[in-house]
């Protein structure tokens, strides 16, 4: 997938778990860091669970599902420093 695509599925996944979970999103910059990085957790558990993602929607339902799991961490870290 070309670097553009890359970014455009990781704003929307970014975009939709922060939705999803919190209400509201981070900014365009913040829901393309947790798109991105949601993308690498979702890769990461679909492989483990045997799962594969084929083409565009493919690519972004695994970064929500990534995305999720990221913000869902993010979540209990910040419950028990507060």
């Amino acid at each position: 997938m070309d670097l553009i695509g890359f970014l455009i599925i990781g704003l929307l996944a970014g975009w939709t778990a922060g939705q999803l979970l919190k209400g509201r999103g981070f900014g365009i910059i913040g829901n393309i860091i947790v798109g991105i990085i949601g993308a690498v957790i979702g890769g990461f558990l679909f492989r483990a669970l045997g799962f594969t993602a084929y083409g565009a929607i493919g690519s972004y339902v695994m970064a929500v599902v990534g995305a999720l799991v990221l913000l869902f961490f993010v979540g209990l870290i910040r419950r028990t420093e507060a």
